[in-house]
């Protein structure tokens, strides 16, 4: 897995928050309010049995045809492909700009050791390549520095990129606790997969999301740790936010939610991946 600190959508967007999926469609601005809320002021009667129609059936795969010829196979052609799809800060919401270094090293490959520390390693032969872009939010009204970052890995094959996610997955069970860095860590880290169709996840083939608590020595109290990531075909994107006082994962009456903007990073570099790779007509 990669680094761990590591238009808009008119989209159905998946939200893993906290284990379970809130899932919401936006066309614009969202007020956070369901379309069957309290908010709603519509006058028309409730449909009678007679009006009533029976639901669209679910899809039974994901509609995306990859064009083989327009896969990378080479490190120039992956990183060129990253770079087109990493979400920077305009991706994630107002606000949010992008932090120094703003781009990774393109030889950074973190892994998790043994005594579940990351550490530098070695980018594995199944990566053609890996980007990490890193953003914030500044301190600002009384509110941390929320620090977040998007990261796209390249795979030769799409069966390395299955791989990486399996490997996520049991990162997450073996080292609940980790150390990020010294004076960074993250504790009760819990992870959830869902392959396309299951748990409202319509948007990739295979999704993951970790959540836990995010510990900086240098700010008082636990924060808000969660990691998305999603797969399409030989491409995987994934999101990371590093929680900070007076942010949580919802909008609240007075605290700022950070998963709108996380998932909309997300589906983004997925929608971006999707241009690139697909066949056209």
């Amino acid at each position: 897995m990669t680094y761990r600190d590591r238009r808009p959508l008119r989209a159905c967007c998946a939200v893993l928050v906290g284990g379970l999926l809130a899932t919401g469609c936006a066309g614009g601005a969202d007020d956070g309010k369901g379309p069957e809320g309290k908010g709603s002021t519509s006058a028309a009667p409730a449909p009678t049995k007679a009006q009533a129609t029976a639901p669209a059936p679910a899809p039974t795969a994901l509609d995306f045809t990859p064009d083989p010829k327009r896969a990378p196979k080479t490190e120039a052609e992956a990183r060129r492909l990253a770079l087109a799809v990493v979400a920077g800060p305009d991706a994630w919401a107002p606000g949010y700009v992008k932090r120094t270094p703003y781009l990774s090293d393109p030889d950074y490959w973190p892994v998790l050791g043994a005594n579940c520390s990351w550490e530098t390693g070695t980018r594995p032969a199944g990566v053609l390549a890996s980007v990490t872009a890193y953003s914030e939010i500044p301190a600002t009204g009384g509110k941390g520095v929320l620090r977040v970052a998007a990261t796209v890995t390249v795979h030769r094959t799409e069966s390395d990129a299955d791989w990486e996610m399996a490997s996520t997955l049991e990162e997450a069970l073996n080292c609940p606790d980790q150390k990020l860095r010294d004076g960074e860590r993250i504790t009760g880290l819990m992870s959830l997969g869902n392959p396309f169709g299951v748990g409202g996840n319509a948007t990739a083939h295979d999704a993951i999301r970790e959540g836990g608590s995010y510990i900086n020595d240098a700010v008082k109290g636990k924060q808000p740790y969660s990691w998305y990531q999603s797969r399409l075909g030989q491409v995987t994107v994934a999101t990371v936010v590093k929680g900070a006082p007076g942010y949580q994962e919802l909008n609240g009456d007075t605290i700022t939610g950070t998963a709108q903007a996380q998932v909309q990073a997300l589906v983004t570099m997925l929608q971006r991946a999707e241009d690139e790779l697909e066949v056209q007509s």
